[in-house]
């Protein structure tokens, strides 16, 4: 496949679907199996694996706690960690040579984009209800709502756009980035380079972590006037 990255998978068939949907599903086998083996001997004082997924869920709770406050950010736990650790290894992925980072696909990081859209729209109508929640589309000036109205509207769509193609533009600069250097040095494992590609995967999760949390305070924590 001229002008791509060598993929296993792609030995196999040079159809980008394939192997988009291959690891894609090896990503999410992957984060099972991390699931898995976390929670296959459970202890008192945690090891291992266990140690490093209960710092990882403690460090997500925290980080949603500075939006939303740590009951609310609990009960969005098992979304935005599932979601986080989803992100994280299908990022990784891209890093090792040989394999394609499916979130430099625009049709998955779309479809985790809609996902968050649609849920925080969820649960900020079931909270408040259909009127209450639009209400506070409407801002605080009875006069201005003809203009506050689709404005919140367009803003909250931008969403969308704001969550698919900041992931995957990142992700796909770095799959660019990362030929360049394979086609520059194919025999010298270059440490820097990788080593920040991991960085940018780490912080591609972060962000998308952090955003959903943002995204869902702002629709059910405004219930309480916070």
């Amino acid at each position: 496949m001229e002008g791509r990255l060598f993929t296993f998978f792609g030995m196999i068939s040079h159809d980008h679907t394939f192997i988009f949907l291959t690891h894609m599903l090896l990503s999410a086998v992957i984060v099972l199996i991390i699931a898995k083996i976390a929670v296959s001997s459970i202890r008192l004082v945690p090891t291992g694996t266990q140690n490093v997924m209960e710092a990882y869920l403690a460090g997500v709770v925290s980080m949603g706690a500075d939006v939303m406050g740590k009951e609310e950010a609990r009960k969005y736990l098992p979304l935005v960690a599932t979601i986080g650790l989803f992100v994280v290894v299908a990022n990784l992925i891209g890093v090792v040579p040989g394999f394609e980072a499916p979130t430099s696909s625009l049709n998955m990081t779309l479809a985790l984009a809609l996902v968050v859209f649609f849920y925080y729209n969820f649960e900020g109508i079931r909270r408040q209800g259909v009127v209450k929640y639009f209400k506070h589309f409407l801002g605080p000036v009875w006069w201005l709502y003809w203009l506050m109205f689709p404005i919140e509207i367009v803003s909250h769509i931008s969403r969308i756009v704001s969550l698919s193609f900041r992931l995957f533009g990142n992700v796909k600069g770095d799959d660019m980035f990362l030929m360049v250097i394979l086609m520059l040095a194919p025999w010298i494992f270059p440490m820097v380079p990788f080593a920040l590609l991991t960085f940018m995967a780490l912080l591609q999760g972060f962000i998308f972590m952090i955003l959903t949390y943002v995204y869902l305070g702002g629709a059910v924590v405004v219930a309480e006037d916070h």
